[in-house]
């Protein structure tokens, strides 16, 4: 690993939201839109903590219409590393209040998405990618 490479990675893990952003992908991808709902940030804020991570190369997105999809990177240089990360966060703070909350708002997200839709975050029109939907506040 290169120092840069190194220094990218800790600043990617020196912000809590970033940190949560990680733990939520560890098991499912999603769009720019849901990760805001979940983090309860503004879209610009989101999107420079999503670009902070990719920098760091511990995430990747994906184009999907105008919608774009982030997951864990899966590309051959940056997985055992990614991966590498994750593992140090689980074994870390993987228990803790914060990301168990996390967990349960990323839950009651996709129920209602599915409840909605019918879908499972994988819709690209309008009315699905939208903050109102995503957010519970509503409910």
């Amino acid at each position: 690993m290169s120092f840069m490479s190194f220094m990218n990675i800790t600043k990617a893990l020196s912000d809590e939201n970033r940190v949560r952003i990680l733990m939520a992908l560890r098991t499912h991808s999603f769009c720019v839109c849901e990760i805001t709902a979940f983090l309860d940030l503004s879209p610009s804020t989101t999107s420079k903590h999503l670009s902070v991570l990719k920098q760091a190369r511990l995430i990747e997105g994906r184009k999907d219409g105008k919608w774009v999809y982030y997951k864990l990177a899966a590309s051959p240089q940056s997985y055992g590393m990614a991966r590498e990360v994750i593992q140090w966060i689980e074994r870390s703070i993987g228990d803790c209040h914060e990301i168990r909350e996390d967990e349960t708002r990323i839950q009651e997200i996709l129920e209602n998405e599915k409840a909605k839709f019918g879908v499972d975050g994988s819709a690209s029109n309008d009315e699905f990618h939208s903050l109102a939907l995503h957010s519970l506040e509503n409910d």
